[in-house]
């Protein structure tokens, strides 16, 4: 999720209703509609001069189109249950077909396939008793069929929870992990931990049963970008260059199991700037995405694969968002 006019590649919008897309189901295409990124308008308070969001969440879809999505809020709610002018709570899975976002009209978390279509309320659980919106975090696996509830209470009180969409299933992540991301195939979950001798051990949890831990090098636990394959056990490590000695990012891959780190093989990217998101698909490609995001400046965002053996970079996808943006999330974020 990222804070700070549409491009003119998006065309007329069309709008998420309950039941499916209206005017959008007129140009139904043989594939199911995939969105590259949401994003939310920013108005200015003209009394204090601060900034909120307004308008609905956009999607951004891959066919050029902006789909707008009333029924998502664009506030969340404090632990008393008053309201707060602001946005977190807005997820797209990895490939796009799946998002989801907090319910405008009552605040429940919903999962909801993008092309439209009923949206399904997460059990309510997901957000207990005196714990606000405002105090989660929202991440879905790559085909949206999990979502990761994790809580940003000081002390830890409340572990993260994993709900399977399809049956409402939940299993609780050990208490003080910090959620990294879903597994290619939405399998495992990668966490962090710091520890007491200020090291970090990096952890896959098969949502099945059993994890397996390793305490990296520094390299893997300062590194930006971390990404779990669908083997539960393999991770991409993205570090970041320098930008003054004009060094470029690197990719290497760890394995949880062995504690083994290949070697690095440099990307063409542009020194100092390594993927901000990473992750695999289930078929064990690897995607990230970098991004020129400035303040006040319409964004850029570049969609790549990246082979993690040789480095080799694949552009997938280009699209801006509006520097009147408040806040927007990527496929995969």
């Amino acid at each position: 999720m990222r804070h700070p006019s549409a491009t003119a590649a998006l065309l007329a919008s069309a709008v998420i209703g309950g039941l499916g897309l209206t005017p959008g189901a007129a140009h139904a295409q043989s594939d199911a509609p995939v969105a590259q990124a949401a994003w939310v308008k920013a108005c200015t308070d003209k009394k204090d001069n601060t900034d909120h969001p307004c308008g609905h969440w956009q999607l951004i879809m891959r066919d050029g189109r902006k789909v707008a999505v009333p029924g998502a809020a664009i506030s969340q709610l404090d632990a008393k249950g008053d309201e707060v002018q602001d946005t977190l709570t807005f997820a797209i899975s990895g490939d796009g077909r799946v998002m989801a976002y907090e319910r405008r009209r009552d605040h429940r978390l919903v999962v909801q396939p993008v092309a439209g279509g009923p949206a399904r309320a997460l059990p309510k659980a997901a957000v207990p008793k005196g714990v606000g919106t405002s105090d989660i975090g929202v991440y879905l696996s790559p085909k949206g069929d999990r979502v990761v509830i994790d809580y940003g209470d000081e002390p830890v009180r409340l572990p993260a929870k994993v709900i399977t969409v399809a049956t409402g299933e939940i299993t609780t992540l050990p208490r003080g992990e910090l959620m990294a991301g879903f597994s290619g195939d939405g399998d495992e979950v990668l966490t962090k931990r710091n520890l007491s001798d200020n090291t970090l051990r990096l952890s896959a949890h098969r949502l099945g049963g059993g994890s397996i831990r390793q305490t990296p090098p520094q390299l893997v636990a300062n590194a930006p970008t971390l990404a779990l394959a669908p083997d539960g056990r393999t991770v991409a490590v993205f570090t970041a260059g320098n930008a003054y000695t004009k060094k470029r990012p690197t990719v290497r891959t760890y394995d949880l199991e062995t504690g083994q780190l290949s070697g690095g093989a440099d990307l063409p990217l542009s020194p100092g700037v390594p993927p901000y998101l990473a992750w695999w698909s289930p078929d064990g490609v690897l995607h990230g995405t970098v991004e020129k995001d400035e303040v006040g400046e319409t964004a850029v965002i570049r969609e790549l694969t990246v082979d993690p053996e040789s480095g080799a970079v694949r552009q997938t996808g280009r699209y801006t968002i509006s520097k009147t943006r408040y806040a927007y999330v990527k496929a995969g974020e």
